[in-house]
């Protein structure tokens, strides 16, 4: 078989659901450049400590690139397609995960901070980054690059998936972890609460490390259907990526059909 042909049954293979859970909502929050030691256990950060206790917590789940901008193409598309800076713009075209779940019926939006307007294009603008904000290279997915002054306060007017990308200053890029931390608590914190009495889950990950600990990140799932401990499989984003694919039955895009899915922190149906 050539290796084309393998490349292509690869990417179109169907998600494999098994007993996975279907949440009816998905809100991936993304944070910048800090290693899993420099955030768990860490004094600066009581919220994400508490986070951790409450949910799942994955001890062994990496980036996959380094800078920034090739982690988020990997968590929205399955590859970095060669990118290997935060070159901005870019312009791509074909299936990503916000275009596979509106092939569903099902819906896709980033919330980005500090963007001034709904489907901006700009590369900065204050302290957003575009580098930070995938869904901002498809010219077809405008409607789907909102501010993250539309996230909204009726948790129920959620789409199936979201992806909340805080600004500069409150990602721990360029403020510290403690104000990323209590960024998160103001923000976050309500649906967190929401997402345990409902189906729904929250993820909170983060792009990279600091690169000093081979791309080693911590990433917490909280919500109705999770089994509280630590979790030690190897994760990285495209794994994540798979595993939101298999909840919703879409096709595996690219490097996602390879990866191990995060799939021991569920509580078993009554």
């Amino acid at each position: 078989m050539n290796r084309w042909l393998l490349a292509t049954l690869l990417v179109a293979q169907p998600a494999l659901s098994g007993e996975l859970p279907r949440p009816d909502h998905i809100v991936i929050v993304i944070e910048e450049n800090k290693s899993f030691s420099q955030i768990i256990g860490n004094r600066e950060a009581p919220y994400i400590s508490e986070l951790a206790a409450r949910g799942a917590l994955f001890t062994q789940y990496y980036g996959v690139a380094h800078p920034s901008q090739p982690n988020y193409l990997a968590l929205f598309w399955g590859s970095t397609h060669g990118i290997t800076s935060d070159v901005c713009p870019l312009d791509f075209t074909g299936d990503n995960l916000a275009s596979q779940l509106q092939a569903k019926g099902l819906s896709f939006t980033t919330y980005s901070e500090s963007m001034p307007e709904a489907g901006y294009d700009g590369c900065v603008y204050g302290a957003y980054r575009r580098k930070h904000n995938p869904v901002a290279n498809w010219k077809e997915l405008t409607v789907n690059n909102q501010p993250f002054s539309t996230f909204p306060s009726n948790f129920t007017q959620l789409p199936t998936v979201a992806f909340v990308v805080p600004d500069q200053l409150n990602d721990m890029h360029d403020g510290s972890i403690e104000r990323g931390d209590v960024w998160l608590k103001k923000n976050i914190e309500g649906y967190a609460q929401w997402a345990m009495q409902h189906n729904s889950l929250l993820i909170v990950t983060w792009d990279e490390d600091n690169g000093s600990s081979n791309n080693r990140i911590a990433t917490i799932f909280v919500g109705a259907m999770v089994k509280q401990g630590q979790y030690e499989k190897h994760i990285d984003h495209y794994g994540l990526l798979r595993m939101v694919e298999e909840l919703y039955g879409l096709q595996l895009l690219n490097e996602s059909a390879k990866a191990q899915v995060p799939n021991q922190a569920w509580q078993k149906p009554e």
